[in-house]
């Protein structure tokens, strides 16, 4: 009797603990939800400092970098993704997982790495806010058309009022940037780089202690570690030799690579949890965990490699060095690749055209002089 008492005691005990656990991990995962939310706020708002609303319209009406940018966002990705799960052999419920990351739209974390690669940010901005709506209809289609082969009971839901969150709170600080740059340019400046410090720093922070506060819960499956590391490589791998060989310029090229390499986490996580069940989402809960980590590091490698690089060579603007043999117009502010446009549309063009001018202008100069003169 003693015995039964002493162990359902214990059982009391062993299911308060746990209960206690689990309602200090919710209140913890709720603490991180808003602290994330809020410094993704102050990293789009400090960034969107740096933007002006004639350079993005002049983005969407030369659509060259978006266009290449969303044929690696919903065609490389996703296609590598499907490859991908079907290589590593793994179960159903993993292979549906990998599928929707390789999916989703490029996320905000990527205009963080493409200020600090010194890349072009009214390309950044243009293709974060683009993908986000381009993923209404792009996310169906392209889980359709992978999971066809599949017989899936039920199809895949999408989330549209996920997406539509995203979508204001990319667009909303993004305004407010923009209006603050245009009403205070010298201040703007100094709000986007204290601003991408303190907001990298803080998610930094947060991904560490989730490391260390959860990690009996970290489920090492070789797949999903593979998964993640090998699908962020590819994103940025990939995103910059398709945006070398379409003759995107350098800054552009880094920019295209981090947009595809990043991907919305905050959707990923609304998909998982709308398509699958409790169990099924308890067995690949790391999966979101390992590609955020994944593509975190990759970015700040990216950043390092980049800074260091800059600092030690003095090469501000490499790519003047790196591309004698692209065409490039600085118009609108920054580089444009005119791999697209006519050889008499270019620079040198212009310059001759101007030179024959002149001559013509000192030609009629001299005549007239002579005219006085006779």
């Amino acid at each position: 009797m003693a015995n039964n008492s002493s162990s359902s005691l214990a059982s009391a005990n062993g299911t308060s603990d746990w209960n206690e656990q689990r309602e200090e991990s919710t209140l913890y995962r709720l603490v991180v939800s808003v602290t994330v939310t809020l410094v993704m706020a102050l990293l789009v708002f400090s960034l969107g400092c740096t933007t002006e609303v004639k350079k993005l319209w002049d983005n969407i009406k030369r659509p060259w970098g978006i266009a290449v940018g969303m044929m690696c966002q919903f065609g490389l990705m996703p296609l590598m993704a499907y490859i991908l799960a079907i290589s590593l052999g793994t179960t159903t419920t993993q292979n549906v997982a990998i599928l929707i990351l390789g999916c989703c739209p490029g996320g905000s974390i990527s205009n963080l790495f493409t200020y600090w690669v010194d890349g072009d940010m009214d390309l950044s901005i243009t293709m974060t806010t683009c993908s986000t709506i381009a993923a209404l209809g792009m996310m169906p289609l392209c889980l359709y058309i992978y999971t066809y082969s599949w017989e899936l009971a039920d199809g895949i839901p999408i989330p549209y009022q996920t997406i539509g969150t995203s979508l204001l709170s990319l667009i909303i600080p993004i305004a407010c940037g923009i209006f603050v740059n245009h009403r205070w340019p010298k201040h703007s400046k100094i709000i986007a780089k204290v601003g991408s410090i303190l907001g990298a720093t803080i998610l930094v922070v947060i991904s560490v202690t989730d490391i260390l506060l959860f990690q009996y819960f970290l489920n090492l499956d070789l797949s999903i570690v593979t998964s993640s590391a090998v699908l962020s490589f590819i994103g940025y791998t990939g995103g910059f030799l398709l945006a070398l060989i379409t003759c995107q310029s350098w800054p552009r090229s880094r920019t295209i690579a981090l947009e595809t390499g990043t991907q919305n986490m905050a959707l990923y996580m609304a998909v998982l949890r709308l398509s699958l069940s409790s169990q099924q989402f308890s067995q690949i809960v790391t999966l979101p965990m390992f590609y955020g980590a994944f593509q975190l590091l990759n970015g700040l490698l990216i950043t390092a490699v980049y800074q260091i690089y800059k600092k030690c060579l003095g090469k501000r603007q490499d790519e003047k060095a790196l591309e004698p043999h692209v065409n490039t117009l600085d118009v609108f502010g920054s580089k444009l690749n005119v791999g697209f446009e006519k050889e008499e549309d270019g620079p040198e063009h212009s310059r001759m055209e101007n030179k024959a001018g002149q001559f013509q202008q000192g030609a009629v100069h001299e005549m007239t002089s002579l005219k006085g003169i006779l």
